[in-house]
């Protein structure tokens, strides 16, 4: 392409000597010939003249991003699993998709953005979006080519997502797109986004409080209490509240019409399969609940799990209480107990033996998790509080100093929206969603003491029966 301003004066240039040499000719003959000659000009330069004085530069793309592990449909998670996958964007056709690509930068300045992308026939017009600055781009290459979007404002660190959204299209679907491309100055520093692993990153990081507990003191009993605030129970969120050495015992959100109590115990034989478990390795079931349901688990290490189909509240608080201890033939058992603070009841949720363990509770700790991969754009928080441990002499203990850790997808900077720690009384727990405060790892966390201990008694729970 022609930039009209630099062909005017190249043109003037090269014909300066040809107009000398006419002069004294007709005018109608100059007219003529001066029209040839400037057509002559324009054509030689678009051949001949350095390509970057006479074209558009094309945009430093220098990181690719994969939509497969950071971008989300936004506004009906349900198409997630359809549009986006492994491979890219795809079977993209419906105008209302609003597709977000999540990357943080530590650098600001301009940005320059660019899409691997084909449009299966015809032509596409799409909008691209960040942070409040709006581009529409009109594609129609067939094959997969890098198509320069134009350069964005980074005025903050942080954060920020690359918005796509359909205009126009002649064919079925608005375009299939590979990569997010960007460079430029604002990616210039750390630009942090999952590169790998890409179940893992698109789940987002999950967090755990581990909590300190007495020297030489056998743990029977922990105690503990979680409210999720409003509009933090989003689906996907496991908030656990008793882990402990053999497995973990809290709630979920499972979809918009059903919620679960959730208790499980590892098997000590180690698989990914519940049915390769050796017979003399499974996890018993003692007894459960009403209206409980028991199974196997697996893909994260195997085991015995219960459930119970729960209607719990955000805002409301709930109680936990678990009992391990040692048992016959070098195993141990397990028994959760659920407190439904709108009938005033601790419940029974299952009882499990686990052989070759002969142990008390060890480790007791919190974590908060999302499992399902469409909603790791949302945030969530959990707030954990009042935690107490009765020992097997009799005494309750208040736990009020915690570690806060995060998993692999944290560790390796895939992902760093994470917090947790203590404010007031409360510990809180937060993940996922692309939010920029951060809690460093490994580090130590301690909320105001209640000084008010449980009051259980023990003799009325529910025994487990099968």
């Amino acid at each position: 392409m022609i930039t009209i301003t630099n062909v005017g004066a190249r043109i003037r240039n090269k014909m300066a000597p040809k107009i000398t040499m006419l002069k004294g000719t007709g005018y109608n003959s100059l007219k003529v010939l001066g029209l040839f000659l400037v057509v002559a000009s324009c054509t030689t330069l678009s051949k001949q003249e350095n390509s970057e004085e006479i074209t558009m530069a094309k945009l430093s793309l220098t990181e690719s991003i994969k939509p497969g592990g950071n971008s989300w449909v936004v506004n009906d998670v349900k198409d997630n699993h359809n549009l986006i996958s492994d491979k890219g964007i795809r079977n993209w056709s419906d105008s209302n998709t609003v597709i977000r690509t999540y990357f943080k930068t530590d650098q600001t300045g301009p940005l320059n953005v660019g899409l691997t992308m084909k449009v299966n026939g015809g032509m596409s017009k799409l909008r691209v979006s960040l942070d409040g600055i709006t581009k529409e781009i009109t594609v129609s290459n067939q094959d997969f080519e890098t198509v320069d979007v134009g350069v964005f404002k980074i005025g903050t660190p942080g954060y920020h997502f690359i918005e796509l959204q359909g205009l126009e299209k002649t064919a079925n679907m608005y375009a299939d797109v590979n990569e997010v491309l960007v460079g430029g100055q604002a990616a210039n520093g750390q630009l942090t986004y999952v590169k790998d692993d890409f179940y893992w990153g698109r789940r987002g990081p999950s967090v755990h409080l581990s909590y300190t507990t007495p020297e030489n003191t056998d743990i029977l009993w922990f105690y503990n209490e979680i409210t999720v605030p409003e509009n933090e129970d989003v689906i996907g969120s496991y908030y656990m509240a008793n882990g402990f050495g053999e497995g973990y015992f809290g709630m979920q959100v499972n979809s918009e019409t059903e919620r679960r109590v959730l208790f499980s115990v590892w098997s000590p034989y180690e698989t990914q399969d519940p049915k390769s478990i050796p017979e003399e390795y499974r996890i018993i079931l003692l007894g459960k609940g009403e209206g409980v349901t028991t199974g196997e688990f697996g893909n994260e290490g195997s085991g015995g799990q219960s459930y119970k189909v729960f209607n719990w509240k955000a805002g409301n608080t709930y109680k936990f209480l678990l009992k391990g201890e040692p048992s016959v033939n070098n195993s141990t058992d397990y028994t959760a107990y659920f407190y439904d603070s709108e009938a005033e009841k601790w419940n029974l949720i299952a009882s499990f033996r686990r052989p070759h363990t002969n142990t008390y509770l060890k480790r007791p700790h919190s974590f908060l998790e999302n499992f399902r991969t469409e909603v790791g754009h949302i945030s969530r928080m959990g707030e954990y509080t009042n935690q107490w441990i009765y020992d097997t002499k009799g005494n309750w203990h208040e736990l009020t100093k915690a570690k806060f850790t995060a998993d692999a997808t944290a560790r390796k900077g895939s992902r760093v929206d994470y917090a947790g720690g203590a404010v007031g009384n409360n510990f809180y727990m937060k993940n996922c969603g692309f939010f920029n405060e951060k809690t460093t790892i490994d580090t130590f966390h301690e909320r105001t003491a209640n000084g008010v201990a449980p009051v259980i008694d023990f003799s009325s729970l529910e025994k487990p029966m099968q």
